[in-house]
């Protein structure tokens, strides 16, 4: 057992030329010349299915889980359960989101992420029948708990995926589709239930639910290969001088819509041998082999790196999104489904179209908008990329999730319209989607030959911490009021994101190349 730095594994620290001095494109990483299996070559169709077949994945979880929430008032007339005691159908499967990322990814990096992502969504599918027929509400919770074990092993291994599939200047904008898909199934799904509960009963919810994954099972199965890829990072990543290589190793061609072709006029010229293209039966296959090290290393190795600051504020920031989002969740239907309100549970459910709103907009200002700042940034720092070049459009969220807490909260405690409570929760939702897809981004920019692991601490570290909060949020708000809950709410999420931004915009770059000399990686 020994440890590495940052520093033996990428010599660029996360700082990386993006343009040459012509102003051309340099991809990073740069993919093989010789090998056509490196997923970086793959045809932009194969990439694009198997990361919407993940997307889907992440999204039914949530569609399910987290899209019962609507149906919480009537499941606790139903099951004689308290409001407390009803809120556990969400929070338990939050808390076990979280947990079992450990599980997950080091399963995956040791066996592959193929074999886990087929066995995963097989497992979500048979729960939600379990749920459909469920008889007791101990037994709909602990169907909830095992889809979420099925569903947790999408949150770091999707994101993860990003970076097996895509370059450096792709990231922010699929990890905006990511997030989208996440915080989707946390908006549409309470908001068709609402009507199928009204319609159907709750159990069709469930029912829809084995229908839609049971599709995704089988999309996954065919279309979803093996994206773990063994890449020298040393060679493929920027270093001081090397700019001019790369661009002579690979010559890319690259058009206005961001698709990427790779000329093999330079490797031919070269006479560079191609290995053979594997065939579809051959991306068909389960396993594809395991690495040198032990599996009982890769459960230990991601707990080190708890140590980066990008990791730290990343899982700080996802969580307080978390928390604010999920808590109107929990709390809405017992609001607007209860006097003065008095709403059924399909109108109830359209409260979800601004937390779409908030969402769509929260994903495409922190994927294409913080991407086309980026570009912009980068051109003007002559070609040099800094990943804390990120962290500026943090300010759209950080202003309109914090006034959003307000909104709300006010909201619900002077019984205003139901206008004031939507838009609360419109603007609330931007973070959800925002705040991860800048922050995950910023992670794996600082980090990317570890990027599996570090985005394994911010995706399992953020569910455990939004679970404290969430645990406790129905009787804090039944002993404090509306008002002061998410007053304080607003406060923690403003001075996380505010603070620890404006911080790491001034020293981050200081910190990384400090950090990145620390010899935390396990190998």
């Amino acid at each position: 057992m020994r440890f590495q730095s940052l520093k033996e594994l990428d010599q660029s620290e996360g700082t990386v030329q993006l343009q040459n001095a012509t102003g051309a494109d340099i991809l990073v990483p740069a993919p093989s010349k010789t090998d056509p299996n490196d997923p970086l070559r793959w045809p932009r169709w194969k990439k694009h299915v198997a990361f919407s077949s993940v997307c889907a994945f992440t999204f039914l979880t949530n569609y399910a889980i987290g899209g019962l929430a609507p149906a919480f008032y009537i499941l606790s007339i139903e099951f004689d359960k308290s409001m407390t005691e009803t809120s556990h159908l969400l929070l338990w499967p939050i808390l076990v989101l979280g947990l079992f990322n450990f599980f997950w990814v080091p399963v995956a990096n040791y066996f592959g992420k193929r074999p886990v992502f087929v066995f995963a969504s097989l497992l979500l599918c048979v729960c939600y029948v379990w749920g459909a027929t469920a008889s007791s509400f101990k037994s709909l919770l602990w169907s909830n708990i095992i889809a979420a074990f099925a569903g947790s092993s999408t949150e770091a291994l999707g994101a993860a995926i990003v970076n097996d599939l895509y370059f450096l200047h792709e990231r922010g904008a699929k990890m905006g589709i990511y997030m989208n898909a996440i915080s989707g199934g946390n908006t549409l799904g309470p908001l068709i239930c609402g009507f199928v509960v009204q319609s159907l009963g709750w159990r069709w919810h469930k029912w829809m639910a084995v229908i839609f994954t049971g599709v995704n099972f089988i999309a996954v199965l065919l279309f979803v290969p093996e994206t773990r890829y063994d890449r020298d990072l040393s060679q493929a990543q920027f270093n001081n001088g090397s700019a001019s290589e790369s661009q002579e190793d690979v010559d890319i061609e690259k058009t206005l819509s961001g698709e990427v072709k790779e000329v093999i006029q330079r490797s031919s010229d070269d006479h560079i041998p191609q290995l053979p293209k594997k065939t579809f039966l051959q991306d068909f296959q389960l396993l594809s082999g395991t690495p040198k090290t032990n599996l009982m290393k890769m459960f230990v190795r991601p707990w080190p790196m708890i140590v980066y600051p990008a990791v730290i504020y990343s899982f700080l920031c996802y969580s307080i999104s978390l928390v604010v989002v999920v808590a109107v969740n929990i709390l809405n239907p017992f609001v607007l489904q209860a006097p003065p309100y008095n709403w059924k549970p399909q109108i109830n459910g359209l409260i979800n179209i601004p937390g779409l709103l908030g969402n769509l907009f929260g994903a495409w200002a922190g994927g294409d908008l913080v991407d086309i700042f980026v570009r912009n940034r980068t051109r003007k720092n002559h070609g040099i990329f800094e990943p804390e070049s990120r962290l500026y459009l943090l300010i759209i969220p950080f202003l309109l999730t914090s006034s959003g807490c307000l909104v709300f909260g006010y909201g619900v405690q002077r019984t205003l319209s139901w206008v004031a409570l939507f838009f609360g929760y419109g603007m609330v939702s931007v973070a959800l989607a925002a705040c991860p897809t800048i922050t995950m981004a910023y992670v794996s920019d600082s980090l990317l030959p570890v990027n599996s692991d570090a985005l394994l601490l911010v995706n399992g570290l953020k569910n455990i911490v939004a679970f404290g909060f969430l645990y406790g949020v129905v009787p804090w708000v039944e002993e404090v009021g509306y008002v002061d809950c998410f007053g304080t709410m607003a406060g923690i999420f403003a001075g996380i994101v505010g603070v620890g931004g404006v911080l790491l915009i001034l020293y981050g770059a200081r910190a990384r190349h400090t950090t990145a000399q620390w010899k935390v990686i396990l190998l």
